[in-house]
């Protein structure tokens, strides 16, 4: 719920955009609601966002998207690709191209939720149908299960780090490990049960304390050489740099795995930007929070690891030991705890909002959202996802191509159906209907033709996929098969495929009724 001051602000809606909202009034949404409240596939979590609710600013989405990038995996990004071959140079070029190409397809699904005010799992109905946007939505679902038990894992390595240093007898317990993942996981879930609103205000305030640890430790690094250039010298990257394939050879599945990082942030924006105060917050708030961060804090992990191959003489590309290295009890309480809140920023947006709201769509009636999100921080324990981050080579080119595959169909089916075929118009109350002559029930609550075009487009990529999961310290085809070309290109060629062929199998059903003008209408 907004806060006592957001509601005082809001009260002439001053700060909030009404043109870009569908429903421009609270009185629409009570409406929507009132008819929609004996349906199966609502509830109020699920309901449309009314402009009272529209209090995240441009600042807000910044903060949000800096809170999720600045976080250990992205500063590990870069080592992979370092060590399959790629320069520091490459490795930070080919990291901000696949944000840049990502940020596309974010700020197109991004839109919806600011003019309809609907989560992921609900706008997906328009598409995949009342019932079968279930597929699309659970398999968003379990991939943050995955990311959420990774993120999980490594904050409580780090709470781990932190406690060690307060009290000398914690390492000595065999389960101190095990202890600090558990604690961790409840300071999550006690999160969770607070909402949305929670969420925002802690991407908020932690931001900038994440992004002044981030330059301290540059500056650290910088001053302890004494010199800005010499870390990127050969002395350091000659230790850095590994024998490759080639950089072209490296690059396209690279790119991939860039892409498919925040592939699933792609789909599920508008569980966000549902609460934007305009499309200007939510598309400048993106642009900025997005590349900037993610670029930025790979470049500090790059710059930072070359600096301790000269200062100790080997490279830590792992911010948690770097820390516990330093040996000083000051800096490594204040750094863990900012990596402690790195990775709570990141799993509480990344990893959480869309799940919650998922599960929520399998079973609005008796799932709400903080159900949902505490059925996540279940899953994210039960599939041991900290085995596939222990192997870097799948975590890089096997987790991230192959799950960004599935999740480039979805997206390419979502961006044609939104803004091609229906041209932006959407009817809301149809969305919530469980009506089996309404406008997105097709049949039996299921569109076969969003469905064979995922099917058809993830097919071709199974192979290399396969290939990938199966081949020792997988870094790259070098000599890709045609179906292996296929998993190299992931994200990009599911997309495509997809959006090509559910724009011709939709093209050749018979033409809909327009939507009403009431609920969405231009």
């Amino acid at each position: 719920m907004p806060s006592v001051t957001d509601e005082a602000r809001l009260d002439d809606l001053s700060v909030v955009n009404l043109d870009d909202l569908a429903v421009k009034s609270d009185a629409e949404v009570e409406e929507i609601d009132r008819r929609s409240a004996d349906s199966p596939y609502f509830n109020r979590d699920l309901a449309p966002a009314g402009p009272s609710r529209r209090t995240w600013s441009t600042w807000n989405i910044t903060a949000m998207w800096i809170g999720m990038s600045v976080v250990i995996t992205t500063y590990l990004l870069a080592s992979t690709l370092m060590a399959s071959g790629m320069n520091w140079w490459q490795a930070l070029l080919t990291i901000t191209l696949g944000n840049l190409i990502v940020l596309v397809p974010m700020i197109l699904n991004a839109h919806a939720g600011t003019r309809y005010g609907i989560p992921f799992p609900v706008f997906v109905r328009a598409s995949f149908g009342v019932r079968g946007a279930n597929i699309a939505a659970i398999a968003r679902a379990l991939v943050a299960c995955g990311w959420f038990g990774i993120q999980t894992w490594l904050g409580g390595l780090a709470l781990d780090a932190l406690l060690t240093q307060l009290w000398s007898g914690w390492a000595d317990m065999g389960w101190h490990r095990g202890f600090a993942f558990a604690i961790f996981w409840v300071i999550q879930v006690a999160i969770i049960i607070r909402g949305m609103e929670a969420i925002k205000y802690l991407e908020s305030w932690a931001s900038p304390v994440l992004l002044g640890g981030g330059f301290a430790l540059l500056i650290w690094a910088f001053v302890d050489v004494g010199s800005i250039t010499e870390p990127f010298g050969a002395a350091a990257q000659d230790v850095l740099v590994s024998e490759g394939p080639g950089f072209w050879t490296l690059f396209w599945p690279a790119l991939a795995a860039n892409v498919g990082y925040w592939a699933t942030l792609s789909l599920n924006i508008p569980d966000f930007t549902r609460f934007a105060q305009s499309q200007r917050s939510q598309a400048i708030g993106q642009a900025i929070g997005l590349p900037l961060a993610m670029a930025v804090f790979s470049f500090i992990g790059i710059a930072v690891t070359s600096a301790t191959v000269l200062i100790y003489g080997e490279a830590i590309w792992d911010p948690i030991a770097l820390i516990v290295e330093m040996g000083n009890a000051g800096i490594l309480i204040l750094a863990m705890i900012v990596i402690v809140l790195a990775q709570v920023t990141t799993n509480m947006a990344a990893n959480v909002v869309a799940p919650s709201n998922d599960f929520s769509n399998l079973w609005p009636r008796r799932i709400t959202f903080r159900m949902g999100g505490v059925i996540t921080a279940i899953i994210g324990i039960a599939i041991f996802p900290w085995e596939i981050f222990e192997r870097q080579g799948a975590y890089i080119f096997t987790w991230l191509v192959g799950y960004g595959s599935l999740l480039g169909a979805i997206a390419g089916i979502m961006i044609v159906d939104y803004w091609i075929l229906r041209r932006e118009r959407l009817d809301l109350a149809a969305l919530y209907s469980p009506d089996p002559h309404g406008e997105y029930w097709y049949t039996a609550g299921f569109n076969w033709r969003a469905i064979v075009a995922m099917i058809v487009a993830v097919v071709p990529v199974i192979p290399g996929f396969i290939d990938a999961a199966t081949t020792e310290n997988f870094a790259g085809f070098t000599d890709p098969s045609l179906l292996q070309r296929f998993y190299t290109y992931g994200f990009g060629f599911t997309f495509l495929v997809a959006a090509v062929v559910y724009w011709a199998l939709m093209s050749l059903a018979a033409p809909r009724t327009e939507p009403a003008a009431a609920h969405g209408g231009k």
